[in-house]
């Protein structure tokens, strides 16, 4: 696994871990992945430091605790009225160490002037020592998450030495901001992978290069734009409508 100048690496661990599996989302009962996704990991960088300067990508994952599931009983929330329980299968006593790094969002020229590495990367170093700038989640809202800063591969993991097959699962989401290739540019596009555990870790591809038929473009999406010249914008909303209708 490749080590890139700005690298950052960090441990991140919790009591539970809902990594949801979307084909059981539909009947309001989630059962959690294996492993976390990589949109899940890159969720807990944005959580760290994000600006839309640049994109971060994850590079790799380190399973440290053994895989353990506990079942719960839940009270989901129904808009309509009604009071029903479902059972939400969760990660129990996780623990990951994640390596990542950040490069610059050429869809964003208007923020160029802000393209300083060295300044970036010392604030994400910062950012993980003192536990995020946000919230951390491992998946859903009620799964709190703790990070601390880590030397990726220390330690003792509870799948050294251990290689396995994962099931095909949701990988995920390109945004029109982040389209590296055409075919995805003003598209929403969700991406599904069947990653491989070597040795306790699984290195992650690049979502641009997914294979076309293992991503779908949900739909059609604008880009929000940043800078001075957009400070009295009028609304989200209208713009992404207006980038949707030109798209059509």
């Amino acid at each position: 696994m490749q080590k890139h100048r700005n690298t950052v690496e960090f441990c991140v661990h919790g009591k539970n871990a809902l990594f949801s599996d979307v084909l059981t989302r539909v009947g309001g009962e989630k059962f959690s992945y294996s492993v976390p996704t990589y949109e899940a990991l890159k969720g807990i960088l944005h959580s760290i430091y994000w600006k839309p300067t640049f994109t971060w990508y994850v590079d790799g994952v380190r399973i440290m605790n053994r895989i353990k599931n506990v079942r719960k009983g839940i009270r989901p929330i129904k808009y309509d009225g009604g009071n029903d329980l479902a059972y939400y299968n969760y990660l129990e006593d996780v623990c990951y160490q994640v390596r990542a790094h950040f490069e610059w969002n050429y869809n964003r020229p208007e923020l160029e002037q802000d393209r300083n590495e060295h300044k970036h990367h010392n604030i994400a170093r910062r950012m993980i020592e003192r536990g995020g700038r946000r919230d951390i989640f491992l998946g859903t809202r009620e799964c709190q998450g703790y990070i601390e800063p880590c030397e990726f591969g220390e330690g003792n993991g509870a799948y050294d030495g251990v290689d396995m097959d994962l099931s095909f699962m949701y990988y995920a989401m390109i945004y029109p901001d982040e389209a590296e290739k055409e075919e995805d540019r003003g598209f929403m596009t969700a991406c599904f992978y069947k990653p491989e555990m070597k040795n306790g870790i699984i290195e992650f591809v690049r979502p641009a290069d997914i294979l076309p038929e293992h991503k779908r473009h949900i739909k059609k999406m604008g880009i929000k734009p940043f800078g001075r010249e957009f400070d009295n914008f009028i609304g989200l909303d209208e713009f992404i409508g207006g980038e949707a209708d030109e798209l059509d």
